[in-house]
């Protein structure tokens, strides 16, 4: 099966994370700065209109105002930073269990094999984007490809909200041309010996005399080549399973709605993806939590406690309760998310009476064949009639 894997790349990260929560910086030019007040240091990041005025990371600040005089200017706050990285590494392992946090604002996924469940490369990569987006107002770019450093060669093509394949038979088209020090591992100090050998493009590098490589720059050198040709063996070091706090699904409706009907079908799909996660992951979690953002942008979530569980319909039960509870006749759904939450691993459940214990293994049963069928032909093969006869009645 042919590998496929995700560079996940968080927009201009620490001045979006501050524009979540000062909503005057959203349309101005705006960077995080070592001291603004002092007007020193330089921009650890700046958003998209202020590097329309030129300004860049790691510029000195006072060159940065000299370009762009109203540049509005936020101190760092690492903590925060590292909060929301946690949140969007969090949604990243809804999709595979195979995450590797590169930096404080990227990770690469491993979703082979996961078609079935999120669709073809590209679908899935826009069901990311609008998850970091909806769930958490940050814009992301994703490369896809067969390797990690062809994944994160493709996450900088296009910025922001840019989704790139890269393969291996596009490398001569989309990455040969470019200048050396585009390429991912290769520093200033690396670029200007590479020049003096006559290297000015990643073509050059792919087709330059191997040996003569290793003789100059050593095994960095075997390194270079081997990537200038699309190889990449390295593989995805996962984030401890221990690290996911959640599992959660919501989609932003092509039309708002406050039709209960319409929801819980919405709401039989997603809970049907964490339920899936969950037991991929061997989580079972004891609060269900919804999300709901209304059309006048008022985001609400509520959450209720559960015996813990990984069943989908039990999962479903909870939040369509929830969801009933707290729908808005006034109001139309923009957005609705399910989570799971609280989470025990199987075997330190606590001990279940007989009746718990024979209803979870029939909704064991049935979540079992249903996973299999579904990697097996793709999600949409086969579905629960059970739940979609709730909206006639609930049972059970």
């Amino acid at each position: 099966m042919k590998k496929v894997i995700f560079l996940v790349d968080m927009n201009a990260f620490f001045i979006s994370c501050e524009m979540t929560r000062y909503s005057h910086l959203i349309g101005k030019p705006a960077a995080v700065a070592g001291d603004p007040k002092k007007r020193t240091g330089i921009i650890l990041a700046a958003n998209y209109e202020a590097r329309n005025f030129g300004v860049k990371t790691a510029m000195v600040l006072h060159r940065a105002l000299e370009l762009c005089p109203d540049l509005l200017l936020v101190p760092p706050d690492h903590q925060f930073y590292q909060k929301k990285s946690n949140e969007v590494m969090e949604i990243l392992s809804n999709y595979t269990p195979v995450v590797e946090k590169n930096s404080i604002d990227e990770a690469w996924l491993d979703m082979t094999g996961t078609e079935g469940l999120f669709g073809p490369p590209t679908k899935a990569a826009e069901k990311i984007m609008n998850d970091l987006k909806d769930q958490l107002g940050l814009w992301c770019s994703v490369g896809i490809s067969e390797n990690k450093f062809l994944s994160k060669m493709a996450s900088e093509f296009k910025k922001p909200l840019g989704i790139t394949e890269l393969w291996r038979k596009d490398m001569k088209k989309k990455m040969w041309p470019l200048p050396i020090n585009m390429m991912y591992g290769v520093g200033e100090k690396t670029a200007t010996r590479l020049n003096r050998m006559g290297i000015k493009t990643i073509g050059d590098l792919a087709l330059f005399d191997r040996n003569y490589l290793i003789k100059n720059l050593g095994k960095s050198g075997l390194d270079l080549y081997e990537k200038a040709n699309g190889i990449d063996p390295s593989p995805i070091v996962a984030n401890s399973p221990e690290e996911i706090k959640s599992i959660g699904r919501s989609t932003t409706l092509s039309e708002d709605t406050s039709d209960l009907e319409t929801l819980k079908d919405i709401l039989m799909e997603l809970s049907e993806d964490v339920g899936i996660t969950a037991r991929k992951h061997q989580k079972k979690g004891r609060t269900v939590q919804i999300t709901l953002k209304f059309s006048d942008f008022q985001v609400i979530t509520r959450q209720t406690p559960v015996a813990p569980t990984c069943f989908t319909k039990e999962i479903y039960r909870a939040g369509y309760q929830l969801l009933k509870s707290n729908l808005k006749d006034a109001k139309k759904v923009r957005l609705i998310g399910i989570t799971l939450g609280g989470f025990d691993d199987y075997d330190q459940l606590e001990q279940l009476s007989f009746f718990d214990t024979t209803k979870n293994t029939k909704h064991e049963k049935i979540d079992e064949v249903m996973d299999k069928i579904r990697g097996k032909y793709g999600f949409k093969k086969i579905n629960r009639a059970s739940l979609l006869k709730d909206r006639l009645k609930d049972r059970e």
